[in-house]
């Protein structure tokens, strides 16, 4: 089979492919919300935050690799632009629904001075990021002939992110559990696409 065949940049797909993954971003965002609001501060809302933004994660990572294909550099560039696309799709659907319900906490825009166009180029950024490194790690174990379903992409991802996590937890750096297991996904997650570089050069 030939790269042409495999690794997926049709214009078309890729936007359609970033439509999808930025809904099920908005649904996560959704329901990390629903929780934060309905449950008191505590362990059980800590964990079931931290779930959220893992399986978001995952859907952000690997779903653009899946839909791409990836299993050379056209494949991962297509999963970055899959990513990217994404998150524009994430920003209408935040300026359009969930802003005027005032869905996010006031301090949330507080940390740009009450404006609510901080995040978004951060936003992008991680996005693309985390698909561009996914899109990596889909193609470095295709070249393995492992195997290539999301689960199997995102179990040593998630474990060491859940270590991160509890390594931060352990050590009283008073970093919220989701944001430090999604900083641990994002770290380990890096970690594994630069093994892929190192093995292929």
């Amino acid at each position: 089979m030939t790269s042409a065949t495999i690794d997926r940049s049709e214009f078309r797909h890729v936007l359609l492919s970033g439509t999808i993954v930025g809904v099920i971003t908005a649904a996560a965002v959704i329901v990390y919300l629903l929780v934060a609001r309905l449950l008191s501060p505590g362990i059980v809302a800590s964990l079931l935050e931290t779930v959220v933004v893992l399986a978001g994660a995952v859907a952000a990572a690997f779903l653009p690799g899946f839909f791409a294909s990836s299993r050379t550099t056209q494949g991962i560039a297509s999963a970055a632009a899959i990513g990217l696309w994404g998150t524009i799709v994430f920003m209408a659907i935040d300026i359009i629904l969930l802003r005027p319900f005032r869905a996010f906490p006031w301090t949330w825009d507080a940390v740009g001075g009450g404006s609510t166009w901080w995040y978004l180029p951060v936003w992008w950024m991680l996005g693309t990021f985390l698909a561009w490194m996914g899109g990596l790690v889909t193609a470095g174990r295709a070249a393995r002939g492992s195997d290539l379903a999301i689960p199997a992409l995102a179990l040593p991802v998630v474990v060491g992110a859940a270590l991160v996590a509890l390594v931060i937890t352990l050590a009283r750096l008073h970093v919220y559990l989701p944001v430090a297991a999604g900083a641990g996904f994002t770290l380990v997650l890096t970690i594994l696409a630069l093994a892929v570089i190192v093995r292929k050069g």
